[in-house]
């Protein structure tokens, strides 16, 4: 099969591809590689430096479906520079729609996100509420995926709202609650709580990776689902990593951030028979052996909203 992905030399795209090669799969990655190229030369893979709004000038002949990545990565990176939120993701999308029915393109993943619910009292978080969001980030999640839905009698829209995503990826994010305290432990021998009692709903990168692949093996004409299996507190997380690292869990009330999300991602389970196969405990595993033999390490593309806001500030992007 000949698939498109757009972000494919992003965190979640680096683990991705690989396995999509391993598969057998023919490959094209748009990406615009602000944080760099992690992606490993293949004779089925086509790596190329492209805006998704430039999409036009790529040719998606035989292209069976797309996985769309390709986005501003969270709250903080929205608010940098708000048109270019919008325009990397819903006009993008818009762009990258009509080239894909242009081509006759059978289906589209989209990876949006879970915290367009915003805030919700309600116990289970499912696809059947209201979406609320709170920030720009999750606006452009929702609008994005409205666009995707209003072609939906033209190809199919498979979406997934994944949860806070960890694990170990050749392109790091330490911007990230699992990722950057365990980070913190390893490095400093402290995590820095603030508050704690919010609770983050969690999916390992490599079960999230694994959805977008079964969802290349299965028809759904429309889909949207939930994906994070482990809704916790950050206290809990903290306790957690400081039970693997030998880490001192350092609580301070001045910098609190109370949102809390959560998810449930029963749909996925009962509706692909997907089931989880790694967890929260299994990323901090990894993230301390990958520390352990001099792969995880530091460097400015990983902290993903210092590196943006010093590239616009240059002019750069």
């Amino acid at each position: 099969m000949k698939i498109l992905v757009t972000g494919g030399c992003g965190y979640k795209g680096s683990i991705l591809m690989p396995k999509l090669l391993k598969l057998g799969h023919k490959v094209v990655s748009i990406d615009t590689q602000w944080f760099g190229n992690y992606l490993i030369n293949h004779k089925n893979l086509k790596n190329i430096r492209l805006d998704v709004n430039q999409i036009e000038d790529i040719d998606l002949k035989n292209v069976n479906t797309i996985i769309h990545l390709a986005s501003i990565a969270n709250d903080p990176m929205a608010e940098l520079d708000k048109n270019l939120s919008w325009e990397a993701s819903a006009l993008g999308t818009l762009r990258l729609i009509n080239s894909a029915l242009k081509y006759k393109v059978k289906k589209i993943i989209y990876a949006s996100s879970g915290s367009v619910y915003g805030i919700k009292k309600e116990k289970k978080v499912h696809e059947d509420l209201k979406l609320k969001p709170l920030s720009l980030y999750n606006k452009v999640k929702m609008v994005t995926e409205r666009v995707l839905l209003s072609y939906n009698d033209r190809i199919d829209v498979n979406i997934v709202r994944p949860g806070t995503v960890c694990g170990y990826s050749p392109r790091m994010r330490y911007d990230l609650t699992v990722n950057a305290m365990t980070y913190s432990a390893l490095k400093n021998k402290k995590i820095f709580v603030f508050g704690g009692k919010q609770i983050r709903p969690n999916i390992h990168i490599e079960d999230l990776t694994d959805i977008y692949l079964m969802l290349l093996k299965k028809k759904y004409k429309k889909l949207i689902v939930n994906a994070g299996f482990e809704n916790l507190s950050i206290l809990e997380i903290a306790k957690k990593i400081s039970k693997i690292t030998n880490a001192k869990v350092i609580i301070r009330k001045d910098k609190n951030d109370p949102r809390s999300y959560r998810m449930s991602s029963d749909r996925l389970i009962k509706k692909t028979r997907y089931i989880p196969k790694y967890n929260v405990h299994r990323a901090i595993i990894d993230l301390k052996e990958k520390y352990e033999n001099n792969k995880l390490f530091d460097d400015k593309k990983f902290y993903s909203v210092k590196w943006l806001k010093e590239k616009l500030n240059k002019n750069e992007i």
